[in-house]
């Protein structure tokens, strides 16, 4: 790495006071994002029951989040570079804090998809800014290492913490409760940060430009939206147009940041053949394991018959593996090499999601939790090594914006995977042979086949289940493969694209 990475006094930058302590402030700001991320799977039922949304506004109170943290992150983490980071983490987690009481007291549909979107402003300042103070807290790279695989171990397990904490929740309080959580969180960030957390910021930015940022804005939402769409309703002119719109924004975003004297996004990075390997191994990762995610607390509830907590509790190993290959990822790429990490962890995910092509209705806990452990510790050593490789492959003034894009593939990747392998299950469980006088609603999904059950003659109700599960295993293990072959396809771009990568070593 060239010496403009290096801090002026390399002792005073390593010896900071302190940077462990506001490392802890950071974890608490990821923590809280991935548990969030999490749990609206599990309310969305009793928010269902509570609002009455149509169809429409339900998969709106879903989706909008996504949306706008996809659309926005680039443009925070760019804002963040300019007016500093540590201003923006601390606004954005008070913001996030009380649009969380929005969340939690909505009182329609309407106020729901609104506090949702507000809540994703608020989202998209806080992980690019973590990061992106990660490189400026640590500047001796095996401390920098450890301390982003205590930042992704922390992600691994807020999605893991998030259905045991919102499964407990649940039973026990009403589906408000589980974004009140997030205010003595946020309360514990904002006061321990403003003590312990440095600020930086670019010192020389340039100006922030609006045009830039509605572009970005307009293209990832467009995309986003429309891929989600396809998935869920095939090709139709809305989304086509929706979707041709957003590609035309990121093509003019991409020619404006190629003319700015100061852009939003410098495209220069991409040139940096790390930079652009580890972006495109994490969108690969979280397009390929998206379907398991996505599909697999459905299958534990809904297939095996588990209650939300016990379902949270069977997908902890996965997390377990994570923390575990999170904090021994550094050491590990700087004894083998980078390219051999990440396209070992991404090959073991795919091996184990090819393992799982053979799940059925009563597969027995042994051969899914080992599973979900490799997964684990196979995605905690790539997402541990790709963000140290980002981080490392600019320079400081530049990492919040590098960490913007980190952040924008993997959602890019996760709603790309949800409308590809999505669209593999939902294609084949809607096609399952059910009873004559089966409800329509049986083969929209398997949620709705459990209600309409409740209204059906038990051996009829029974008969239709039997089907309807075992027509979504059908398409889960599908979509299993699926997300495999993708895993090992994004192994071997790995190995291509980061072979000479190396991390830096301390002192």
């Amino acid at each position: 790495m060239t010496s403009t990475l290096q801090p002026a006094n390399p002792t005073e930058a390593v010896n900071r006071p302190g940077r462990w302590l506001a490392l802890s402030v950071l974890v608490l700001a990821v923590l809280l994002v991935a548990v969030d991320a999490t749990v609206l799977g599990l309310a969305t039922p009793y928010i269902s029951e509570d609002l009455n949304p149509s169809g429409t506004q339900l998969l709106w109170i879903g989706d909008v989040y996504s949306f706008v943290i996809a659309g926005l992150l680039v443009s925070m983490g760019s804002l963040g570079d300019r007016i500093g980071r540590k201003r923006i983490l601390l606004g954005g987690a008070t913001a996030f804090g009380a649009i969380s009481v929005l969340n939690a007291y909505a009182t329609t549909p309407e106020t729901m998809i609104l506090a949702r979107a507000l809540l994703g402003v608020a989202g998209a300042t806080l992980m690019p800014a973590t990061l992106a103070l990660i490189r400026n807290l640590f500047h001796d790279p095996r401390e920098r290492s450890l301390a982003v695989g205590i930042w992704g171990a922390t992600a691994s397990a807020g999605t893991a913490v998030g259905p045991i904490v919102g499964g407990f929740l649940l039973e026990h309080f009403w589906w408000g409760s589980v974004f009140l959580i997030n205010l003595p969180v946020m309360a514990v960030l904002v006061v321990v940060g403003v003590k312990t957390l440095p600020e930086s910021r670019n010192p020389n930015p340039g100006p922030w430009d609006l045009l830039s940022v509605l572009l970005s804005l307009i293209g990832m939402v467009g995309v986003v939206y429309a891929v989600k769409e396809f998935a869920a309703h095939g090709l139709a002119w809305e989304p086509v147009a929706v979707g041709l719109l957003g590609a035309a924004a990121l093509y003019g975003f991409v020619r404006r940041q190629l003319t700015l004297p100061a852009p939003l996004l410098d495209m220069r990075l991409f040139r940096n053949r790390g930079f652009s390997g580890a972006v495109l191994a994490d969108l690969l990762t979280i397009l390929g394991m998206s379907g398991l995610v996505f599909f697999l607390s459905q299958y534990l509830q809904l297939v095996q018959g588990r209650g939300p907590f016990e379902a949270g509790l069977a997908e902890l190993p996965a997390a377990v593996g994570a923390v575990a290959a999170g904090l021994v990822a550094g050491k590990a790429a700087r004894r083998y090499s980078v390219r051999a990490v990440v396209s070992g962890g991404l090959a073991a995910v795919g091996l184990s999601l090819a393992a799982l092509t053979v799940l059925d209705q009563s597969t027995g806990y042994p051969l899914l939790g080992t599973a979900l452990l490799i997964v684990g510790i196979g995605a905690g050593f790539s997402f541990t090594v790709t963000a140290d490789v980002i981080l490392s492959s600019v320079p400081k003034e530049q990492a919040g914006s590098a960490s913007a894009v980190s952040e924008t593939a993997y959602e890019l990747g996760a709603a790309l995977g949800i409308a590809v392998l999505g669209s593999i299950v939902t294609g084949v469980y809607r096609d399952f042979t059910a009873p004559r006088g089966t409800p329509e609603g049986a083969h929209e999904s398997l949620g709705g086949a459990v209600e309409a059950a409740t209204t059906m003659p038990t051996e009829t109700a029974q008969t239709m289940l039997d089907a309807a599960r075992q027509s979504f295993v059908d398409g889960l293990t599908l979509a299993t493969g699926a997300g495999a072959a993708v895993l090992l396809m994004a192994a071997a771009a790995a190995w291509f694209m980061l072979k000479n990568q190396r991390l830096e070593n301390g002192q």
